[in-house]
């Protein structure tokens, strides 16, 4: 297995950007790889983090990942004021998109923009998990200016990473090799970085959305799976000191010999587990039973949507019980319009729902629940 040479890193303890894409490309190569870490490693990582609280973010002025880290809306001093809040919130954590057609296309500058968002996130004492690929929404993602939003209408313009062109070909799978490895290289020892999230819902069938346009949805759960194979073997590679996590977020969890082999996969081969839940508290409880079982500290990447009675106030003490780190979906009311529910795409919304869905600010930061904003200040353990 091959593992590409660490460059020399900066005085802040970040790799240099142009150095970084130059190692990533070089071909240069050690003994010896990573592998999964044990049951032991990863419960003294748990041990070693504070309460992970924290949420899914995009700036208001994004409607996708694209727009959020392309260079023409780049945005640092929205994100730079929607941290601040987050912090003065209580959070210490974010999930953050990325996308493969950024790194395409501008590669350097789009580490370099990464290495300024951790830099803004630690400002406000902020660590962040990435996610590297995306099987929801849009999946002919296209780079260059983004539509606006579809009005009312939950993450209209959100797009899948890769497309499924190149998912639904395996033989194109290694292209996306090159924008793996150069974001473990640069990022792999940084304490900025939390976690790696390395595909979220991977073979979802977008039924409500694209299911015209995406893959057939027993061939996408094959050709995710093949991809995640493969990137966790170059995220391997790499040696990142941080663990790796794939969420499950369908299907039966009962146990190892009902999974998938995708939720398998991601139960039995990561560093620690993940899952999504928007699902009341009587079936957290039980999903939090079933995902115990496997053995691993328990971080759940998206939850929160109020009339489904996912709330902060219902399911954050569950969360506290059983010492799992929490991210809700949303944060600010933007131009991604997950305020709205997922049925919006069937019937848009003339006016602002009641309740939101998710989301947790108003644009100009005021809370849209002071009482959620108590129940977030009192997570922890």
């Amino acid at each position: 297995m091959f593992r590409f040479l660490s460059p020399p890193r900066s005085p802040l303890g970040r790799v240099p950007m142009a150095l970084t894409v130059a190692a990533s490309l070089c071909g240069c190569v050690e003994d010896e790889t990573r592998t999964q870490w044990s049951e032991e490693q990863a419960a003294q990582w748990h041990a070693d983090q504070p309460p992970l609280i924290g949420f899914n973010y995009a700036p208001r002025t994004a409607v996708n990942q694209l727009e959020m880290w392309q260079a023409a809306t780049w945005d640092p001093d929205t994100i730079d004021q929607e941290l601040g809040w987050a912090h003065d919130l209580g959070f210490n954590t974010a999930r953050v998109f990325l996308h493969d057609l950024v790194w395409e296309e501008e590669q350097g500058a789009f580490l370099d923009r990464i290495d300024a968002f951790l830099d803004i996130a630690a400002g406000h004492e902020i660590r962040v998990m990435l996610v590297l690929f995306d099987g929801v929404w849009n999946p002919e993602p296209a780079s260059g200016p983004q539509p606006d939003p579809t009005p009312g209408v939950h993450n209209s313009q959100w797009v899948q990473s890769p497309g499924a062109a190149l998912l639904g070909d395996p033989s194109r799978h290694d292209e996306l090799e090159p924008y793996v490895t150069a974001l473990f290289e640069a990022f792999r020892e940084d304490e900025r970085v939390v976690v790696w999230d390395l595909f979220n819902e991977p073979d979802n069938p977008n039924a409500i959305s694209y299911q015209d346009t995406d893959l057939d949805a027993e061939v996408k759960a094959e050709r995710a799976l093949q991809l995640l194979r493969s990137a966790t073997e170059w995220a391997m590679a790499a040696d990142p000191v941080q663990p790796l996590t794939a969420g499950v977020w369908d299907g039966d969890w009962s146990s190892a010999d009902v999974l998938s082999p995708l939720n398998a996969f991601m139960l039995q081969e990561m560093d620690v587990n993940s899952f999504h839940s928007y699902s009341d508290a009587s079936v957290v409880v039980e999903q939090l039973t079933q995902l115990k079982a496997f053995g691993r500290p328990l971080l759940c990447t998206e939850y929160m949507a109020r009339p489904m009675d996912s709330t902060f106030e219902t399911i954050l003490p569950l969360f506290t019980r059983d010492r799992v780190g929490a991210y809700n979906w949303g944060f600010v009311d933007g131009r991604i319009q997950t305020i709205y529910s997922w049925t919006s795409w069937v019937l848009p919304s003339a006016n602002e729902p009641n309740p939101w869905f998710h989301d947790v600010l108003r644009a100009d930061g005021t809370p849209y629940d002071s009482a959620e904003i108590d129940a977030i200040q009192e997570f922890g353990w």
